[in-house]
C-alpha cells in the first residue's frame, strides 16, 4: 500500500500526553453514516488468542454461507491483512481507497487537540472493515479489539455478540492493576447491542467479575454462556481445532459463530460443512511451519509464544512434528516473561533477537551462550546456518517479520 497516511497520522503526529480519543472516533463513525447502517458484528476480546478466535468465527460464518468480513491486527506482512472478506486480503487498491474515505471524513472534524486526543490505527482499519462490508454487502463482521475493550473502538460500534478469551496479567497496569479488573475491561465491550457474551474457562475470579461488569453493561440482559474445550461434543473436533494453546480459541470462535447464527435467525452449523472449511484454515504464526527459501529440507516453525507456558508448549510441538530442535530464535521484550522462557529452553542453543521499535526494551541479560542478532539482520541463509530446524517464538512484531523473511502465505487464511 503505498500510503498509509490516513491510518497512521494522527497517531505518528501525538503530543506529549495525549490520548486516542473513542469520541473523536464516534464523530468519524457519524461522518461516514457508520454509526447505524452496518452489518451485525461478533467481538473478540481477551488477553491472548484473539486472532485465532476471530478467524476461525469467520471461518464458520462463512462455512454457514454467509458473506463475511474479517478485521484482526496486528498484520504479518502487509496492512491489507487487516480487512478480509471470506478470509481472504484486501487488495492495496481497495485499502487506499478505504483509507481516503477515511482521511475526508476525518478532515470534516474539528482538529484533534480539540476532540481531547487522536484516532488511533488499530480504530481506524475496524472502521475500514465496515465501510468494506457495507460496500460488499457482507452479512456479517468479525472484529478484533485491540489492547482493550471499553476502551476500545469497538464498544462504540456495539457488538451483537461477544467472544471473550482468556484474561490474565496482560497489560497490567494500563488496563487495569489485578486480572479481575482487566477482565471487567474487557467485558465492557458489551452494550446495548449485545445480545449474546461467549468466553472460555475462567479463574473464579475473573468469572465474577465478567458477570458483574456483563450485568451492568447489558441491565442484566445478557449471562455469559461458557464454551469449554473439554465439554464432550464440544465443536469442533479435536482434530480439526488449531494446534497447542489455540485449540481452546478455536473452540470459543466456533460457539461464537453458533450465536451469531442464532442472533441472525439462521439454521445451526453444519458439521460437515463447518469441518470442510477448518480442514482449509491456515493460522501464520500460530505453530506454523514453513520451509526455508533456498534451504533444501530446512523448516521453521513459528508461535507467537510470550510467556513460560506458550514456550514449552511451541517447544513441545516441535519436538513432536520434528524429533528434535536444532536452533531455538526467541525475541521477547522485557515486559515480556523472559525468564519463563529462560527456564523452558535450558541448554538449548538460543538466539536472542532484537527489534527497532522504540517502545520496546531488550536489556534483559540472556544466559552467556545464547547469541543475539537485530531483527533487519535476519535472512533466509541466516536462518537455515542456524540448522535445519528453527522455532522462531516471540512477539507478534516479530512473527510477523519471520513470516516475510519466509516468504509465508498470509493473504489467505481459509478456502
Amino acid at each position: 500500500m503505498p500510503d498509509l497516511d490516513p491510518f497512521f497520522s494522527e497517531w505518528s503526529g501525538r503530543t506529549a500526553g495525549s490520548t486516542r480519543s473513542l469520541e473523536r472516533a464516534r464523530e468519524l463513525m457519524r461522518a461516514l453514516d457508520l454509526d447505524g447502517d452496518r452489518p451485525p458484528v461478533l467481538g473478540v476480546v481477551g488477553s491472548k488468542g484473539k486472532g485465532t478466535t476471530a478467524t476461525t468465527a469467520a471461518a464458520a460464518l462463512s462455512s454457514a454461507g454467509l458473506r463475511t468480513v474479517l478485521a484482526t491486527g496486528p498484520s504479518f506482512r502487509s496492512y491489507r491483512e487487516r480487512v478480509r472478506l471470506d478470509g481472504t486480503s484486501v487488495t492495496g487498491e481497495v485499502l487506499d481507497a478505504l483509507g481516503a474515505r477515511i482521511d475526508r471524513a476525518r478532515r470534516s472534524l474539528p482538529a484533534p487537540a480539540e476532540s481531547g486526543g487522536y484516532l488511533a490505527p488499530s480504530g481506524l482499519f475496524l472502521v475500514a472493515a465496515l465501510l468494506h462490508a457495507r460496500d460488499a454487502g457482507a452479512d456479517v463482521c468479525v472484529l478484533e479489539a485491540g489492547m482493550g475493550g471499553y476502551r476500545d473502538e469497538l464498544r462504540l460500534i456495539g457488538p451483537e455478540v461477544v467472544a471473550l478469551g482468556a484474561v490474565f496479567a496482560e497489560h497490567m497496569g494500563i488496563l487495569g492493576d489485578t486480572v479481575a479488573e482487566i477482565a471487567r475491561e474487557k467485558t465492557r465491550v458489551a452494550g446495548e447491542r449485545t445480545r449474546s457474551l461467549v468466553r472460555l474457562p475462567q479463574t473464579p475470579e475473573v468469572a465474577a467479575a465478567v458477570d458483574a461488569a456483563l450485568a451492568e453493561a447489558t441491565g442484566g440482559r445478557v449471562r455469559a454462556e461458557i464454551a469449554d474445550p473439554q465439554a464432550p461434543g464440544t465443536e469442533p473436533p479435536a482434530r480439526l481445532r488449531p494446534p497447542g494453546l489455540s485449540a481452546a480459541s478455536g473452540v470459543l470462535g466456533t460457539a461464537a459463530a453458533a450465536r451469531m447464527l442464532e442472533y441472525l435467525g439462521r439454521g445451526p452449523l453444519e458439521p460437515d460443512r463447518l469441518h470442510a472449511v477448518l480442514r482449509t484454515l491456515r493460522l501464520p504464526a500460530r505453530l506454523s511451519r514453513h520451509p526455508v527459501p533456498g534451504a533444501d529440507g530446512a523448516e521453521v516453525i513459528v508461535d507467537s509464544a510470550i510467556d513460560r507456558v506458550g514456550v514449552a508448549t511451541a517447544l513441545a510441538h516441535a519436538r513432536a512434528a520434528w524429533g528434535r530442535v536444532d536452533h531455538v530464535l526467541l525475541c521477547l521484550p522485557d515486559h515480556k516473561d523472559v525468564s519463563g522462557a529462560v527456564a523452558v529452553l535450558g541448554d538449548l542453543p538460543v538466539t536472542m533477537v532484537r527489534l527497532p521499535e522504540a517502545h520496546l526494551r531488550f536489556e534483559y541479560a540472556p544466559p552467556a551462550h545464547w547469541g543475539r542478532v537485530d531483527a533487519a539482520d535476519l535472512s533466509p541463509a541466516r536462518v537455515a546456518a542456524l540448522g535445519d530446524r528453527v522455532l522462531a517464538l516471540g512477539t507478534v512484531y516479530f512473527t510477523g517479520r519471520m513470516t516475510e523473511v519466509l516468504d509465508a502465505p498470509t493473504d489467505r487464511l481459509f478456502d
